[in-house]
């Protein structure tokens, strides 16, 4: 009997199977339609391998896309991308693409053959249950759907970075979901690192933690090189009532942001870092506000990937979920196919959390989950008491059957209904395939049957590889969903050509940062020392403070191009401004050894070419001091050299002082000698003419006496004038006295200028260059030192 698709086209109303008689087996001719407003308590859906689950799933998500509900699909195992596989004229060439070759083969069909068969299956199906080619068209129309594969490139990736970047305003206010956020990502990022992920006793979980808490705390979105750069230089600087150097000691950081780094630099990690933003809004609804079915294929990731990705995904979405306003309706589901290691009774991964804590509070949000699993007893016991949904198929154990019996039987406590165990149990251990036990909180009558619809999407099984990739031209492209380059999302853990975040470095690389405005920090290398020149002879002793800035551009470091700077490293701030990207860093500089190598080769540098210049005056053993100006210096010359003048010319006239005394000597005896002969002469002279005075009056009076006069006048005269020769030849000796004495002063102008020309040669500045010795040249370190331009 056909039932009008208007019995159960009905606003809120999933048509997800018919009711099954429990006495005859039989299906009964009525639509089971399902309130969608019960999914916001959500549901769980329990069964082995072949007992229909699949199918269930894809009923609920077609019949909320049809709904218009968007939704959030975690394909673990691969089989949900079937949703993409509509195909509303159900043609044998639409099927044929997608059948499996191998079971073509088996049937004796060519893949066309094999198609045409699976169309005239699929319309037949339909129609045996009221539906048809339109259904699949209302369906498409309704929503967007896209599929994704995290981790996986050449199809379509997912970015991660949108999962570090600061939560809402509303969470960051909210310590406890803040907290929760914070534990959740570092939990994700920690068990894809394989370590321990305990928020108590784990430091490394702590740093992070730290770390992720303070940059959100402040409204900063955080990357990967961010977060590796928080953990080299924490923002706290005790841990509690310890101080971070004895909680978490600098090297061992380094290991971790190394191990970080290490992640980020694989090959395979840029699968992560490009792609779809992991933004919420963005995959639940289009650009025009049309509702979206994004589907996560998740099957190719291993175990450690796989959780990394959905506690990420689950973060973000009680981010998005606490950013809503409350509502009762269904606003959106997240189906997750297989639940198995995400919600373990005992144990805590990094999922469990986010999973019990939407359980608890996406009802109030609007936000429903429908979990999925094979194996009953590897859920957590208040994850179960939280469904208010049950779906259950065929189980593989008693185990497991006694597990399920155990939660509705607490579910019906709390909801103050009925429950026969003994005829559930009876019920459980006898289903078909596509039969459920369907029990529902909200609707009165306990457990019963049903079989789960004939679904619009064609089953093809996990999809492979090449398969997700055909599934690509014909998806919308997602908003927001340009191709982010790896350079600007890994930052600057590994260097790049561009401009961009902090480098990673070991702390045993000192590290300093100039202040000012610029937009882009340069590597340069600072070079600090010490060089003493010391010069005896001059008296000249002089230590030189080292500052060399050279640009750090590769292996070697030639010093001589290297030019000086007044920047002192105590004064250099220790951490960067914000907002400032970071030039490309050469690799040799990342590297502690270099630093070793290149102090060594300063320390050559400057023991070979450092030299002090100085003034000098050689002759004098005088020098400039360093920083002593030209005229200051010309002083001290000057009075240097009146000193030498005045001692040159005291020791040249102490030598022609004795010449001088001894000529003065003679010169004073032939002056005395002189004027004796001269007194002689006039003695003779008066006597002679008193001799001859008498004479001429002895001739007057005659006699003896007169002739006696005349001879003695005469012998006067003639003493006269041998006193006149005497005195002649006095002043000839006095001359030549004088004359010495003459020759003696020629003789000592003649040395004054001689050593007036010695004295000046002597004064002759010259400049010299001190060179410092091989243990007076000190280099203290060789700095990173960033410089903003």
């Amino acid at each position: 009997m056909s039932v009008p698709a208007d019995v159960y086209e009905k606003l809120g109303a999933f048509y997800i199977g018919r009711p099954v008689d429990p006495a005859s087996g039989d299906t009964k001719p009525v639509p089971l339609l399902y309130d969608a407003k019960d999914l916001t308590t959500h549901a769980v859906c329990v069964g082995m391998t072949g007992s229909g689950k699949t199918g269930l799933l894809v009923t609920l998500l077609e019949e909320a896309a049809i709904d218009k509900i968007p939704a959030l699909v975690i394909d673990v195992k691969g089989d949900l991308a079937n949703l993409m596989l509509t195909f509303p004229e159900l043609r044998g060439e639409d099927f044929a693409p997608w059948v499996d070759g191998d079971e073509a083969h088996r049937r004796g069909l060519d893949r066309d053959g094999f198609g045409a068969e699976l169309a005239e299956l699929w319309r037949d199906g339909l129609e045996s249950w009221d539906q048809n080619g339109d259904r699949i068209t209302r369906m498409r129309a309704a929503v967007e759907m896209d599929v994704y594969t995290p981790g996986m490139s050449g199809v379509r990736p997912v970015s991660i970075l949108a999962s570090l970047t600061a939560p809402s305003e509303k969470v960051r206010e909210d310590s406890d979901a803040l907290r929760d956020r914070v534990i959740t990502t570092v939990d994700s990022l920690l068990s894809l690192l394989d370590m321990d992920a305990d928020p108590l006793t784990s430091r490394e979980h702590i740093l992070l933690s730290l770390v992720f808490e303070r940059t959100w705390k402040e409204g900063r979105d955080l990357d990967l090189a961010g977060l590796i750069q928080g953990v080299q230089t924490p923002p706290e600087e005790r841990v509690g009532v310890m101080p971070l150097e004895t909680f978490f000691p600098a090297k061992d950081r380094f290991a971790l942001a190394m191990t970080l780094n290490n992640l980020l630099a694989a090959p395979g990690f840029a699968a992560w870092l490009e792609g779809t933003p992991l933004d919420i809004e963005t995959l639940l609804y289009g650009t025009d506000g049309k509702p979206r079915v994004s589907i996560f294929s998740i099957a190719h990731l291993g175990d450690a990937e796989r959780m990394f990705f959905v506690s990420l995904l689950l973060a973000q979405v009680l981010g998005w979920m606490r950013g809503k306003p409350g509502t009762s309706s269904l606003r959106a589901l997240l189906v997750m196919d297989e639940v198995f290691g995400y919600l373990p009774p005992v144990s805590s991964p990094p999922s469990k959390k986010p999973i019990l804590t939407l359980l608890k509070q996406a009802r109030a949000f609007g936000l429903g989950l429908v979990l999925a699993t094979q194996n009953p007893v590897d859920l957590d016991y208040k994850a179960l008491s939280n469904m208010g949904t049950w779906f259950l198929g065929r189980l593989q154990t008693e185990r497991d059957k006694k597990r399920v019996l155990d939660g509705l039987e607490t579910a019906a406590a709390e909801e103050d209904t009925g429950l026969d165990r003994a005829e559930i149990d009876r019920l459980l251990s006898d289903l078909d395939k596509r039969v459920f036990l369907y029990h529902n909180v909200h609707e009165d009558g306990g457990p019963s049957l049903f079989q789960v619809r004939w679904v619009l999407s064609y089953l093809a099984g996990p999809l492979t590889r090449d398969q997700l990739k055909r599934l690509l031209p014909a998806a919308p492209e997602a908003p927001a969903a340009k191709k982010k380059g790896r350079k600007k999302a890994v930052a600057a853990a590994a260097t790049t050509d561009d401009a961009s975040s902090r480098p990673l470095l070991p702390p045993s690389v000192p590290e300093r940062f100039v202040g000012g405005v610029g937009e882009v920090y340069e590597p340069y290398l600072l070079g600090v020392g010490e060089v003493t020149f010391l010069d005896k002879p001059s008296g000249v002793e002089h230590r030189e403070p080292i500052r060399l800035l050279i640009p750090a551009e590769g292996k070697d470091v030639d010093w001589d191009d290297a030019d000086s700077s007044t920047h002192d490293p105590d004064a250099l701030d220790t951490e960067p401004a914000e907002a400032v990207r970071f030039g490309a860093l050469p690799d040799p500089a990342a590297v502690p050894r270099s630093y070793a190598r290149w102090k060594k080769a300063l320390s050559e540098h400057l023991y070979r070419r450092r030299r002090l210049p100085l003034a000098a005056v050689p002759e004098l053993d005088l020098a400039a001091t360093p920083g002593e100006s030209k005229a200051a210096f010309r002083v001290r010359v000057d009075d240097a050299m009146r000193e030498l003048r005045d001692k040159e010319v005291g020791a040249l006239r102490a030598k022609f002082a004795t010449k001088l005394e001894r000529l003065e000597d003679r010169l004073r005896r032939a002056e005395q000698k002189l004027e004796k002969e001269q007194q002689d002469v006039q003695e003779q002279q008066m006597k002679a003419v008193l001799e001859t005075g008498a004479s001429v009056l002895g001739a007057l009076f005659g006699g003896k006496r007169a002739s006696t006069a005349l001879n003695r006048a005469s012998r006067g005269f003639g003493r006269s004038r041998k006193e006149r020769t005497d005195v002649a030849h006095a002043e000839e000796n006095l001359e030549a006295v004088q004359e010495d004495i003459t020759r003696l002063e020629q003789e000592f102008d003649q040395g004054l200028t001689a050593l007036e020309l010695e004295l000046a040669a002597k004064a002759a500045v010259e400049t010299i260059e001190i060179a410092p010795r091989r243990r007076d040249v000190v280099v203290d370190d060789v700095l990173l030192v960033w410089v903003p331009v």
